[in-house]
């Protein structure tokens, strides 16, 4: 296709509609492990880096979303684990695995949380430690990747596995390798669609988690947008129920 919005529109609708024709199943599986683990007292644990950090923000904490839900940042190795600022100057951090197991100590689960990572390639060295950490803790693990990249691409961990080896449920965001949708004329391309199909992704499982908590009678924990007239109070008698379990990161 030619360089352009229009054709760019194209491609991501050809995008969506694979992921909405394929992923169905998928996204039952990670709704009913989910819907299992709120149930039983248990939050969602979400984590990603780079772009991938956007879709942790799809799922905790904004106005249509899940109450019980943590975000997992690295940065919360400077805010909350003493380690120095420079660390965060790395633009190699996300490659490294020696960091996840001190990250993942960070987040304090409980044995009944649930964990959603998301990397569009699944091959880095601190996601993949990450999710090897949350399978060791005997943890339910949904990733969001493509699996694609993923699979073209080898294994930036010492295991040469990928996160898509250790997740209970893989949810495809069905991007094609390298991401972009609309190919330059002197090489690579252009127009990357991860993050909206992983959104998609996200807002699909929230759906039907929700779904299942209202066929089980239960009242489901549902953020209110904080700019509307009582959002606030709403958001807040919520999350107390919580306290100390769920954080929005900074």
């Amino acid at each position: 296709m030619n360089v352009s919005a229009d054709n760019y529109v194209v491609a991501l609708r050809g995008v969506l509609d694979k992921v909405t024709e394929t992923q169905t199943a998928a996204v039952a599986q990670a709704a009913d492990m989910i819907a299992a683990s709120l149930s039983r007292g248990g939050i969602l644990q979400a984590f990603g880096t780079g772009h991938s950090e956007a879709l942790t923000m799809e799922l905790a904490g904004r106005a249509g979303g899940l109450v019980p839900t943590n975000r997992i940042a690295l940065r919360d190795l400077v805010l909350r684990g003493g380690e120095s600022a420079d660390l965060l100057t790395s633009d190699k951090l996300e490659r490294d695995p020696e960091i996840a197991r001190k990250l993942f100590a960070l987040c304090d689960a409980d044995p009944r949380d649930v964990f959603v990572i998301a990397s569009q390639s699944g091959i880095n060295g601190s996601i993949v430690e990450f999710a090897a950490a949350v399978k060791d803790a005997g943890h339910d693990l949904i990733a969001i990747t493509s699996r694609q990249h993923s699979e073209q691409t080898p294994s930036r961990h010492p295991s040469g596995r990928r996160l898509l080896d250790f997740a209970d449920v893989v949810l495809d965001n069905c991007t094609p390798y390298g991401d972009s949708l609309l190919s330059l004329p002197s090489g690579g391309s252009v127009g990357a669609a991860s993050s909206i199909s992983s959104a998609l992704l996200a807002q699909l499982v929230v759906a039907e988690v929700v779904r299942r908590q209202i066929d089980a009678g239960e009242v489901p924990p549902v953020y209110l947008s904080a700019n509307v007239p009582g959002g606030d109070e709403h958001n807040h008698a919520l999350e107390a129920r919580y306290a100390g379990r769920i954080r929005r990161g900074a």
